[in-house]
């Protein structure tokens, strides 16, 4: 059972490799809700990201910056150690689409077994960023195409130069 101190605090967890605008939308339309919102970044380097972990943080710290309850972390632990950690009661994630569900019920099955005092919230994005997801952005940049209707200004930036290498558009 979420206590009522661990319930103002919420974790918000994903590689995001890079943070789109549907992470930013859920992040700024939940951090109303708590009084803190940590957004954490995993490690992950098992998933070969296009960015280290330091520079996802850097670039979701400046895409969240007018969000004042919103802090960004990274983390390279289990997420119930994390979540235990920073001392939050729910973990946020996403549904974009009915096929994130399996997935995402399975974890939250997992993380209610690993850590009985906090709660998963599912949210959804706005319906103009449900079809995003940071693979797709990787792909359209690698392939030299427009992603700033995708992704915070900074972020833009991060991929032009990451990809800036790779074959332009034809």
């Amino acid at each position: 059972m979420v206590t009522s101190q661990r319930a103002r605090v919420a974790v918000y967890p994903g590689t995001f490799d890079p943070i789109t605008n549907g992470h930013i939308d859920l992040a700024s339309r939940a951090a109303p809700l708590f009084d803190r919102l940590v957004v954490a970044v995993a490690d992950s380097s098992n998933k070969g990201p296009a960015f280290d972990i330091d520079r996802r943080i850097e670039l979701a710290r400046a895409a969240l910056a007018d969000v004042p309850n919103i802090e960004v972390r990274g983390f390279a632990s289990l997420l119930a150690d994390f979540v235990e950690e920073i001392g939050a009661g729910v973990i946020l994630r996403g549904l974009r689409a009915v096929s994130d569900f399996e997935y995402e019920f399975q974890l939250a099955s997992m993380n209610r077994h690993l850590i009985p005092a906090a709660e998963t919230l599912f949210l959804t994005p706005a319906e103009q960023y449900s079809f995003i997801s940071s693979s797709l952005v990787r792909e359209i940049a690698r392939l030299g195409g427009d992603v700033s209707g995708f992704v915070h200004p900074a972020v833009q930036k991060a991929l032009r130069q990451r990809y800036s290498n790779s074959k332009p558009r034809s």
